[in-house]
């Protein structure tokens, strides 16, 4: 079995990767590091664990604990892995890293879009986008991987294929999108109690949302995108819009772009986000019409699978010469 040390086990995605681990044929979680929640047991913070983690407790940050690592995954908020790069990269093994500190292409996007100044610019370059489905050869010759963000994941997967076949117009696209609360990570506050999000919906980050830069870098296209919060656990459903270039068929041309690919399926059917509950697998659909001249391109994914944890393991298991599926499922739990 190959050693896992997890940075940020005591978060949702944290919890998503050592459920998911648990049941992988050749990681074990070595280490769970969790700041707010060293000296716990595992099972006070996620009590579904409790069978597959008897005895494990969240650990304080101790870079020697990395000492016998085979991977390491860090699920940490954006910045923290620019201050930890030193201890996470001296280990020399693959690190898989959720934050936001290396997807982007440049320390100058990264600030227009965070706000900061990044502090190791010198190390974007070393990093490789983790989107399987578009990276997968890169991916496997890397050490060093940034996945995607949730909303990227799914508004990019209907979008790049579309306008790589140029049947769709690269300016003026629109993605709306609505996301779980999980989205939000475990930290309750004023807008996710849940006096505040049921029977509620609600829009936010507008014109502005972070995550509009990786799909516009991933796609190719200029994104308007629109973020929106919605009463539910987990789950994203990307409902994009963009301007036709001619008759065509767009949901051919994402069957055609898939075949063969293990977590995502492209079918008439209209996608809900809890197909993809619990599992790594992406839901597809896209249509043109005729009337507007507009295509109509509809994603569905679990934000903690194929946003967050999923994503993150199928990326490693590429990087370490694994199965790419491994540990991972592309069924949901339904109903």
């Amino acid at each position: 079995m190959l050693n896992v040390s997890i940075l940020g086990a005591s978060g949702y995605v944290g919890g998503e990767l050592m459920r998911l681990i648990a049941g992988h044929p050749d990681l074990a979680v070595a280490v769970a590091f969790g700041a707010s929640a060293a000296g716990k047991p595992v099972s006070a913070l996620h009590p579904h664990l409790a069978l597959a983690y008897p005895d494990r407790m969240f650990e304080a940050w101790d870079a020697g604990l990395l000492a016998g690592s085979d991977l390491i995954l860090a699920a940490l908020p954006h910045g923290e892995t620019q201050r930890l790069a030193d201890d996470l990269l001296a280990p020399g093994v693959p690190l898989v890293d959720l934050g936001a500190d290396f997807r982007l292409d440049s320390a100058a996007e990264y600030e227009r879009w965070y706000g900061e100044p990044h502090a190791r610019p010198e190390l974007i370059a070393s990093f490789t986008y983790g989107l399987p489905e578009f990276f997968r050869d890169a991916i496997r010759q890397s050490k060093r991987v940034a996945a995607p963000g949730c909303y990227p994941t799914a508004a990019n997967l209907v979008l790049r294929p579309l306008i790589e076949a140029g049947v769709i117009e690269p300016q003026g696209i629109v993605v709306d999108a609505a996301s779980g609360v999980s989205g939000a990570g475990r930290g309750a506050s004023a807008g996710t109690h849940y006096c505040a999000i049921e029977g509620n919906m609600r829009a936010y980050g507008l014109l502005n949302h972070r995550h509009t830069a990786e799909m516009e870098m991933v796609s190719g296209g200029q994104v308007l995108f629109t973020p929106h919060l919605v009463p539910m656990s987990r789950g994203i459903l990307a409902t994009c819009y963009a301007k036709a270039t001619g008759p065509c068929d767009p949901l051919a041309i994402l069957a055609e772009a898939y075949a063969g690919e293990r977590f995502v399926h492209v079918g008439e059917a209209l996608p809900e986000t809890k197909w993809a509950t619990g599992s790594n697998a992406a839901f597809l659909t896209a249509r043109h019409d005729q009337r507007t001249g507009m295509i109509v391109a509809i994603a569905a994914i679990d934000n903690l699978g194929k946003g967050a944890a999923g994503q993150m393991l199928q990326c490693a298991n590429l990087m370490l010469g694994l199965d790419e599926g491994a540990g991972l499922s592309n069924t949901g739990i339904y109903p």
